[in-house]
């Protein structure tokens, strides 16, 4: 008897495939930008708080300058000018300015003759010349002490010495500033004046000062005038 019996034939082994995964994925957690706002803040604000510290401190360096300036310097008003301009400027007569005042412009100008107002007002009212013109002179000269020889000799105006006479430079110098006052006003009030009889601004300077010397008469006197009537006025800068 034949055998009639033919199993079936087994199916092929396939390889393992994993199946993707269905379920969805979690949405990515966004980037954390808020650390990086405060930290941007912050430099924002302490650049903000440099600079108003830097700002402030000038502000406040620059407010004590002035006030130590007010506290060191004399209380001098600043009125309006209102008297009228002189129409002749003449080196003979009363005070126009009191010692005070002179010592006020010589401390404004950091003159080495600071304090000396008194002995300056004195010696004019002496003679009869107006301080004021002493003091436009001594600006013009050498700026109240400061430039020039008159650092050395103590004078008033630049007097050219002769033989004899103590001297730097061609100039006649001297102890003391209130020696250097007294020689200017006598060579004023006897030669110019008592000799000469030249007591204007416009008729002294062309022989004080003269061109061929190397002087700007023009210019000597209109600083004198423009001082005398700063002056005048009350006002100590020129």
């Amino acid at each position: 008897m034949s055998n009639s019996y033919y199993p079936q034939p087994r199916p092929p082994i396939l390889p393992y495939r994993p199946v993707p995964n269905s379920y969805p994925r979690l949405p990515k957690r966004p980037r954390r930008r808020l650390p990086i706002i405060l930290l941007f803040t912050g430099l924002t604000l302490a650049m903000i708080t440099i600079c108003g510290a830097l700002v402030l401190g000038s502000t406040l360096f620059s407010f004590l300058g002035s006030f130590n300036r007010l506290t060191t310097l004399p209380l001098v008003n600043t009125p309006v000018p209102t008297l009228t301009p002189l129409k002749v400027y003449q080196v003979v007569g009363k005070p126009t300015i009191n010692a005070q005042f002179i010592n006020s412009v010589l401390e404004y100008y950091n003159s080495p003759a600071s304090r000396k107002g008194q002995a300056l007002y004195d010696d004019g009212v002496k003679v009869g010349i107006n301080p004021a013109y002493a003091l436009a002179f001594f600006l013009e000269e050498s700026n109240f002490g400061t430039k020039g020889v008159a650092t050395v000799t103590h004078a008033l105006g630049n007097i050219r010495a002769v033989s004899g006479e103590a001297q730097y430079k061609g100039y006649r110098a001297y102890k003391t500033w209130e020696a250097g006052f007294a020689d200017w006003y006598k060579l004023i009030s006897e030669k110019y004046v008592g000799q000469w009889h030249l007591t204007t601004v416009e008729k002294i300077i062309p022989i004080y000062a003269p061109s061929s010397d190397a002087n700007d008469e023009g210019q000597y006197i209109r600083t004198i005038k423009i001082a005398i009537e700063r002056w005048r006025n009350g006002y100590v800068d020129v």
